[in-house]
């Protein structure tokens, strides 16, 4: 089972919204106003929470090509949490080679590789080198960097600007 987590902002917010709830609550029913009445509705500012982006889709430079020969491009990686992290310096695999952590970390991370939502370190193990690396880039964007953009230069004209790593044709960010 994967587990998503949402951030309802700060606490200031929290407060915010269960305000008039709480007030609400404390009144006695002949006081709250006519029966069945509904409570004021809760500030705007209070009604925006912000929500925390804990999945980013992707696109493979190659793609993973499944037993019946079919390529996977498109896929989904969520944030790692501080278990994501610490499984895999327990795993076997990845006391006998270090060099395993990426594939049992990756595994973990990644939500769905086209339709396929059980992706497993041996379906990691599968992809092509170029496919792992960026994978690893994109974890590493995504989880310290919050975002997945990169600035990039144009070799031709040395102009700068920003591409998203997340996927899509070319030409487009």
């Amino acid at each position: 089972m994967r587990r998503r987590t949402v951030s309802a902002g700060s606490l200031e917010e929290i407060l915010e919204a269960t305000a008039p709830l709480a007030r609400a609550a404390e009144q006695p029913a002949e006081t709250a106003g006519a029966a069945g009445a509904p409570a004021p509705a809760a500030p705007a500012a209070a009604r925006r929470q912000q929500v925390l982006r804990d999945e980013f889709e992707f696109e493979l430079p190659r793609g993973y090509v499944d037993d019946e020969g079919v390529v996977h491009r498109h896929g989904a990686m969520r944030l790692a949490t501080a278990r994501d992290e610490l499984r895999p310096q327990i795993d076997l695999r990845v006391k006998e080679n270090p060099a395993y952590l990426s594939v049992v970390l990756l595994s973990q991370v990644i939500t769905r590789l086209g339709p396929i939502t059980d992706v497993h370190a041996g379906i990691v193990e599968r992809m092509y080198a170029t496919d792992v690396a960026f994978l690893q880039d994109f974890y590493r964007r995504v989880n310290s960097e919050g975002h997945t953009r990169a600035a990039v230069t144009c070799p031709h004209c040395d102009g700068g600007f920003e591409v998203d790593l997340s996927g899509g044709r070319l030409g487009e960010s």
